[in-house]
């Protein structure tokens, strides 16, 4: 089966290279089976009806519709972990540069070079740009997944006292963090005892603004707040008012706006988290892998719209793939249509999302289009796809 893919933003080529002969690219989002995306804006597109997916090659999908792209039978990936060591390395920066006035001291120097003598005068001005070690200071880490589990552990090794607080903690995630972490039972104790918090969560309805005047009341005063997760989560007002009173001593965001960029205390990074040449390789690597084990086998893996669903290779004679609404007997309606076309189900997987679901069927034979149709017909039925 041949497909058409279109990219939205440049895709490292160690990750399309991996595309078969099978894929043709195409410059026209709307004639695309596959898109592949990073941060291009996709609410205002409108996709063709032959889109099946989309892979987002990171782990924020804000700017995707997915919620609506679910509903029209459109798988959406993205590719969790694979740019977290690249944000972790970011984040211990944004420590350092937050406690040590690194920045200051690098802009006198640059101010200075007409200075023969700058070596001596920089003794004297040194003073100026003193700052505070992290070793010994506690870090409090909201949430643990891929990018705060490796910020933690890399904080242990520094030498920090850390902290975790993620309610939903995954038992891969435990596995993962180092015993020295203090694991939270609330937000709340994070906010009150450490001298550092990062956030690594995403923008959902539950968090955004979560780092706001209430939150920043219960600090230590003197804190310093690191977010490269996502801007949203923090209200920039309630903390430019924070750190005017002196109670923040530094936010450092890794999304420049008008709000924070250049204001007092802030030291704002132009969106370098994921920017590293491996992060970006490992993130395009990632989507190309999942887009092609889900148009080939039908398999979801890292999806943010649907459940993970797999079967394996598809080496069956048939098998088929349905996205439908998440309602009572679809199984049963799945296998009385095949049952009636004496075509035997050699295996079966179905696992629900919200108000979606995804079945997937192997068959001891081709299965035929007429059983499709009736497939289709089914009004909880979003899309049947025929893999093989």
């Amino acid at each position: 089966m041949n497909y058409k893919y279109n990219c939205l933003n440049p895709i490292a080529a160690c990750g399309l290279n991996n595309l078969t002969e099978n894929y043709a690219r195409t410059e026209k989002f709307e004639e695309a089976d596959a898109v592949f995306v990073r941060s291009a804006k996709m609410d205002e597109l409108n996709p063709g009806a032959n889109l099946l997916a989309v892979a987002r090659a990171g782990a924020g999908v804000n700017n995707i519709p997915h919620a609506e792209y679910a509903k029209k039978g459109i798988v959406v990936f993205n590719t969790p972990g694979a740019n977290a060591n690249g944000v972790k390395e970011l984040v211990i920066a944004g420590m350092l540069l937050a406690s040590r006035d690194i920045i200051g001291g690098v802009e006198w120097v640059k101010q200075n070079v007409a200075d023969p003598a700058i070596n001596k005068t920089a003794e004297k001005a040194k003073k100026a740009f003193a700052g505070t070690e992290i070793m010994g200071k506690k870090l409090g880490v909201i949430g643990l997944g891929a990018i705060g589990q490796k910020v933690a552990n890399a904080a242990v090794g520094l030498g920090m006292e850390v902290y975790g607080f993620d309610p939903y903690l995954s038992i891969d995630a435990a596995w993962n963090l180092s015993r020295a972490v203090r694991h939270c039972k609330n937000v709340e104790d994070i906010y009150q005892n450490c001298d550092f918090i990062t956030i690594h969560v995403p923008a959902l309805d539950s968090t955004k603004g979560m780092i706001n005047a209430d939150a920043i009341a219960m600090m230590k005063t003197g804190v310093i707040v690191i977010n490269a997760a996502r801007d949203a989560l923090v209200n920039e007002k309630d903390m430019l008012a924070a750190l005017e009173a002196g109670k923040v001593r530094k936010y450092v965001s890794d999304f420049p706006n008008s709000t924070t960029a250049g204001k007092k205390g802030c030291i704002v990074i132009p969106h370098l988290g994921a920017s590293t040449e491996e992060a970006e390789d490992n993130c395009a690597v990632m989507a190309v892998k999942e887009m092609r084990d889900f148009l080939e086998n039908g398999n979801i893996v890292n999806s943010v719209n649907y459940p993970m669903c797999t079967l394996g290779p598809a080496t069956k004679a048939g098998r088929i793939a349905i996205c439908h609404k998440n309602e009572t007997n679809m199984i049963g309606t799945f296998t009385s249509i095949l049952g009636n076309a004496k075509v035997n189900i050699d295996a079966i997987a179905n696992k629900s999302r919200g108000d979606v679901a995804y079945t997937l069927i192997d068959t001891d034979s081709a299965i035929p289009a007429d059983v499709v149709k009736r497939l289709e017909a089914s009004e909880a039925v979003i899309r049947v796809r025929v893999i093989k």
